[in-house]
């Protein structure tokens, strides 16, 4: 039964943190840590950005909440611990491999949620500075990302090229 327990505390966790996100991406990397951010949105040379060190920032609660969890057996504590660890997991899936192709994993996806992410974050980076920014979420897309989506494929569906042949 604790596992029950253990994997609900888990996807709560797991759920919890895109919230989590959206506030500490708009008010603490958009806020008074800009410095370490800025560089995500002003590209320089190099496959390493400052941005790269929210990383560690975000994996310290994750590591001490698993290692005092498992020391003083405190299921919870590592249940939560797990949960940013997947959280975390699924940025960097999301966020530097889908998003920024900083890996060319999945380079040519057509799936309307890739297409939707993909084009918020663009939205997201069309700010160049901290102010006046929109759509800090990671995971969860706004209703309009998907609309803008779906007319786009409605439009290149639409298309027919002259020498193909009608089915």
């Amino acid at each position: 039964m604790t596992w029950l327990y253990f994997i609900g505390v888990l996807l709560a966790t797991f759920i919890a943190m895109e919230g989590i996100t959206w506030a500490t991406h708009k008010w603490v990397m958009h806020g008074f840590l800009w410095y370490l951010h800025r560089d995500h949105h002003q590209v320089e040379p190099g496959f390493f950005e400052k941005n790269d060190a929210f990383f560690f920032i975000f994996a310290i609660p994750s590591f001490l909440l698993i290692m005092f969890g498992s020391m003083n057996h405190v299921w919870w504590q590592q249940a939560i611990g797990f949960g940013i660890m997947a959280y975390g997991m699924a940025y960097f899936l999301v966020h530097d491999v889908i998003i920024h192709q900083r890996f060319k994993w999945f380079s040519r996806s057509k799936s309307t949620y890739v297409r939707a992410i993909r084009w918020a974050h663009k939205m997201h980076h069309k700010h160049l500075d901290r102010h006046e920014g929109e759509s800090f979420g990671m995971l969860y897309v706004h209703k309009k990302y998907w609309e803008k989506v779906r007319r786009d494929k409605q439009l290149m569906a639409g298309r027919k090229v002259a020498y193909a042949p009608e089915q």
